[in-house]
């Protein structure tokens, strides 16, 4: 929005904001912040930055944990959320005293990757559009310890609910998709958070409910640069939360937080344009798709088993990529098919619109890692000509779901586990480290971390588990 701090100071006094609030990215990608008067708004600000304890959010070891945050002008934002008027910007780490941008900072590692991508002539601009699936509940309850493991979520929408009434417009397991009023019960909440995100800056292309029966829900933005594609993401979430939280209601982009109904994912589409040309258009290819695309989607498959332990970084991510669903389990393309790792859509048959998606991502990724991961993944197939259907990934119009075993193991799988991802990243990531865009020992402390969590997880007993064995 601002290109100088008098700039941003002017439009501060004009629009009478009292407070500043900076905006930042923690290791797993939830926003973390620090507010300041907006007095402390200058030229000092931006010379020393703002300190904080990067240990404290998993970017830095406690030895060395000093880091300073410094806005990035051009994302400032009103933040209806706060009860004093707060204009909020989105910052970056820096080096404490070198003030040189910290190596490790995810938004730090976006930059990078498209300034690789540059630096190689291979394109000028990595264009990005995720999509945003999400639940909504009334009613969260979740209690963990020594002798009790449990969890209730409820939804006005929830059939489970048809028993007790009094509305009896309830939505039947997978019967959400498009589902209109009195059934969705959640149409003005979205609109309110469309109208949020659009005076945030981030425009959006529609909203409507999602299969999910018990209020699931999906916001679509337009395609954006990598980077506004990331900060709108985080925008996104923020915006979804809060709305639903002022009007009573809770919202998760959770995976897979209901068995046995839909999961919710966040789809990645992705072209790359140079001289303000679609390279991934052409009249002729397969789905319009040039063989500059066919390249990158060849890298992306490839390295997709490694992808995921930093797109699908929770246990839950796959609760929802199992079979009998949309979400896909195996490294193919397609035209259409939504069982495919990556669906070249039917409808982006133009030169300003042809594009693919990757499917498998959902919303637990720190969305900074994911976007470079994928375009360095691209990047690695267009550099080595990597050819998709010489190595088996398709492409595969038909459904696979009605294949047999036999038949589907043909197709490389994806990662079923977060244990079997880690275990993919371990022996396939030297293309991530091209052009000094993510560092090894960086890799290996995710690594570290993810496979915790794991084990936090998968040493507890389940309480399904109960119910199996408890007589035995």
């Amino acid at each position: 929005m601002f290109k100088t701090i008098e700039e941003a100071r002017r439009n501060i006094a004009e629009n009478g904001y009292q407070i500043v609030d900076l905006k930042f990215s923690d290791l797993w990608g939830t926003w973390r912040h620090v507010t300041i008067p907006e007095s402390q708004f200058n030229e000092h600000l931006f010379r020393d930055g703002v300190g904080f304890d990067a240990s404290s959010v998993g970017l830095k070891s406690v030895s060395s944990g000093d880091m300073v945050l410094l806005p990035d002008l051009a994302t400032a934002f009103y933040d209806p959320f706060c009860e004093h008027s707060t204009l909020s910007f989105i910052c970056s780490a820096y080096e404490a005293d070198t003030k040189k941008p910290f190596a490790y900072d995810p938004r730090n590692i976006v930059v990078r990757a498209e300034e690789y991508m540059r630096s190689l002539g291979i394109a000028d601009e990595s264009i990005w559009g995720p999509e945003y699936e999400f639940y909504i509940f009334n009613n969260v309850e979740v209690e963990n310890g020594s002798n009790v493991a449990s969890y209730r979520v409820d939804c006005l929408e929830g059939d489970w609910n048809a028993p007790m009434g009094p509305h009896g417009h309830y939505i039947p397991l997978h019967g959400g998709y498009h589902a209109i009023r009195p059934k969705d019960q959640f149409h003005d909440i979205r609109s309110e958070m469309c109208l949020a995100l659009e005076a945030m800056g981030v425009e959006v292309k529609y909203h409507h409910h999602e299969v999910g029966g018990p209020g699931q829900c999906e916001i679509e933005t337009p395609l954006f640069g990598i980077l506004k594609a990331g900060d709108s993401c985080q925008k996104v979430k923020y915006v979804a939360k809060n709305v639903a939280v002022q009007r009573g209601q809770s919202v998760t982009f959770m995976p897979k937080p209901i068995y046995g109904e839909a999961g919710s994912g966040m789809h990645f589409h992705q072209m790359l344009r140079k001289g303000g040309r679609n390279l991934f258009y052409s009249k002729d290819g397969y789905g319009f798709l040039s063989q500059t695309a066919l390249w990158y989607i060849g890298g992306v498959l490839k390295h997709g088993p490694a992808l995921l332990a930093i797109t699908n970084p929770s246990t839950n991510s796959y609760r929802r990529l199992i079979p009998g669903f949309e979400a896909p389990i195996n490294a193919f393309f397609s035209l259409g098919n939504r069982s495919a790792a990556i669906r070249v859509p039917k409808y982006t048959d133009q030169e300003d619109t042809a594009r693919f998606e990757f499917r498998p991502p959902d919303a637990t990724c720190n969305v900074y890692l994911a976007l470079a991961a994928q375009l360095m993944a691209g990047i690695d197939g267009i550099q080595n000509k990597i050819d998709p259907t010489a190595e088996g990934f398709g492409p595969f119009d038909v459904n696979l779901f009605s294949w047999t075993e036999e038949e589907r193991k043909k197709i490389k799988a994806l990662p079923t586990s977060l244990s079997q991802a880690c275990d993919a990243l371990e022996q396939d990531y030297e293309f991530l480290l091209s052009g000094g865009v993510f560092d090894k020992l960086q890799l290996e402390d995710l690594v570290k971390a993810l496979r915790k969590e794991y084990a936090m997880v998968n040493d507890r007993p389940h309480p399904y588990e109960l119910t199996l064995y408890y007589d035995v």
